[in-house]
């Protein structure tokens, strides 16, 4: 970060318009009266669905352009060799990135794909390249880490990754990244896009507001209690 705090503006400002941007496409839903249930198996009033950034030009450009932003603030481009999608939901935004960028791309899978070459990691050889990991969001990291250690019995670097949206109500899951020699970079969290409601508070349901804060502040109690 820059001494005049210019870096923390910058990301402060990218969280609140990514926010924004994924309410208004309706990437974002509410519903606490049926919770969503989490990979995780949580319970949870809120859902987010990246994906539907790939339909709507304008956000997803405006959100591929801070990745892109994120990528020579936080990482440096000369850094970087290639991008790496993550299956499958990490494969168009890699894509979208590595043009902006001029980056070769490749993309990893859950597993190999048993029949074939039974590839795991498409693309060009990625033996000794320092690539960053593209995905939509996490959630608890787990995933993230799956994908690093195929990169690197691969035989490439991979110390950064980047989503667009963390959900950030998992206290260890940064920790854990960081265990794995991993460094998750983000657009926005729903501490953001809580933030975002509560702002512009005119549009939004007090209880529905309340809701999403109870839930972010004790997720699994709240779970239990919706179950």
């Amino acid at each position: 970060m820059n001494v005049n705090g210019e870096g923390l503006d910058n990301r402060k400002i990218r969280a609140e318009i990514t926010a924004k941007k994924l309410l208004e496409i309706g990437a974002i839903h509410f519903n606490f009266r049926e919770p969503f249930t989490l990979t995780s198996g949580i319970k949870s009033p809120v859902y987010i669905d990246c994906r539907k950034l790939i339909s709507y030009p304008e956000a997803r450009g405006m959100l591929m352009d801070f990745c892109a932003d994120t990528i020579l603030e936080e990482i440096g481009l000369e850094k970087v060799d290639s991008l790496v999608g993550g299956e499958t939901a990490g494969i168009p935004f890699a894509a979208f990135l590595a043009e902006r960028l001029q980056l070769p791309m490749h993309y990893v899978r859950k597993k190999p794909k048993g029949f074939g070459r039974d590839a795991q990691i498409e693309g060009g050889s990625i033996a000794g390249k320092k690539v960053v990991l593209i995905e939509d969001l996490t959630t608890d990291g787990e995933s993230k880490i799956k994908f690093c250690d195929a990169l690197r019995n691969a035989g490439a670097r991979i110390e950064h990754t980047i989503v667009i949206f963390y959900y950030n109500i998992f206290p260890d899951t940064i920790k854990k990244l960081a265990k794995s020699n991993l460094q998750l970079h983000y657009l926005a969290c729903w501490w953001d896009v809580l933030k975002y409601c509560k702002d512009e508070g005119s549009k939004w349901n007090n209880g529905t507001i309340d809701q999403i804060e109870n839930f972010l502040t004790t997720p699994r109690a709240w779970s239990d209690k919706n179950s």
